[in-house]
């Protein structure tokens, strides 16, 4: 059933999702001036009444189902209430039953009232194994059996065995570890002595190591130092000869006659330094009117634009006045169908009357009699 209205909840929601989709595209239709028509929607109001129905048949059957189950759950609640009730019935009788042909001997509680119980009586306590000294009993506890002096006897000697034994143990052990630690330091000594001798060669080693380095390290420094000065005269001397070819070359004098094509008045383009006052003011005067020209247009754009805002904002006024118009047509329609139906409604119900009282006015007299006898009894 949940999986069920699940489905039915996600259907409904479907549903209203589309028709809040079709009701914007509607109403974007209805306020556009330059897409709109007059009249209403027909094919729109038939989809919704097409919707409507299948909602209203989904929502029948739902509820048809539900008055299923609850008919079915009616009737199992009722077979188990009624099976409930024999099984009570009969455990009633059968408790009666065990109860009348029970004999005092076979009686639960027979034993606190037996007149034989003192003479049926037993010790509480026979033996330590006695099985009836349970630990509900509380007739044996802990260090309380029969034999408790020979126990403790038996105890005490064998406390006594442990404890030389542990220390038997105790001693071996103490020189078994002092004969392990001497032989171990006598190790870790020669350890170290050798570890001491790797170190004095290491650290010789290491310095010889040092000493060589140092020296070609030093022998690296000067020949970089030497060629690291060559280096740097001959850049000098490329940097001032590349300065004095740019000073006297024709890119940073700027002459303009190298901007010149020799085979016609074309411009060079990687050579050209620049247009003349006469061409940049041309230029100035051209985009200052490229720019009223773009204001011009702009303002009648924007004018055009207010008159179709004023235009939909006037189509969109006389639709609503005309949607409620109509819909007090229709209220109006609809308050004289409902004064219509309650007239016939009176006159069918006047005509009916007519018709009884016409049909009593038809039968006979003996017979009129008859009915009325065997109303009044």
């Amino acid at each position: 059933m949940s999986g069920l209205g699940q489905l039915q909840e996600q259907r409904e929601a479907a549903a209203v999702q589309r028709r809040r989709e079709q009701e914007l595209v509607r109403r974007s239709r209805i306020f556009n001036a330059r897409l709109r028509t007059i009249g209403i929607d027909k094919d729109a109001l038939d989809v919704q009444v097409k919707e409507r129905k299948i909602q209203e048949a989904i929502e029948k059957a739902r509820h048809e189902k539900f008055a299923n189950d609850l008919k079915r759950n009616d009737r199992v609640m009722c077979l188990l209430e009624e099976q409930q009730k024999k099984e009570i019935k009969d455990m009633t009788k059968a408790l009666k039953e065990f109860q009348k042909n029970q004999t005092p001997e076979t009686r639960r509680e027979f034993d606190l009232n037996d007149p034989e119980a003192l003479k049926k009586d037993r010790p509480a306590r026979v033996s330590d194994t006695d099985p009836r000294c349970t630990i509900s009993g509380m007739q044996k506890f802990a260090g309380e059996d029969l034999n408790y002096e020979q126990r403790m006897k038996f105890q005490k000697e064998q406390l006594r065995e442990w404890s030389l034994q542990q220390q038997k143990d105790w001693k071996s052990a103490l020189a078994d570890q002092k004969l392990a630690d001497d032989l171990y330091d006598k190790y870790r000594v020669e350890i170290d002595q050798k570890v001491m001798e790797e170190q004095r060669k290491e650290e010789e080693s290491r310095r010889a190591v040092c000493t060589a380095t140092k020296d070609f390290n030093l022998i690296q420094a000067a020949e970089l130092a030497y060629k690291k000065e060559l280096d740097k005269s001959q850049t000098l001397r490329d940097n001032m000869n590349e300065i004095n070819c740019l000073l006297r070359g024709d890119f940073l004098s700027e002459n303009p006659a190298q901007a010149l094509s020799p085979l016609g008045n074309r411009v060079l383009v990687d050579r050209w330094k620049g247009m003349s006052q006469d061409q940049l003011m041309a230029i100035r005067h051209w985009q200052k009117k490229q720019a009223l020209e773009k204001l011009r247009v702009r303002e009648q754009e924007r004018q055009r634009e207010a008159e179709w805002d004023r235009q939909r904002v006037q189509a969109a006024r006389a639709q609503l006045l005309r949607e409620r118009e109509l819909q007090r047509q229709r209220r109006q329609r609809r308050r004289d169908l409902d004064f219509t139906n309650a007239e016939l409604s009176q006159e069918q119900r006047a005509k009916n009357i007519y018709l009884k009282e016409e049909a009593y006015s038809n039968i006979p007299t003996a017979q009129y009699y008859a009915q009325f006898n065997t109303t009044t009894r």
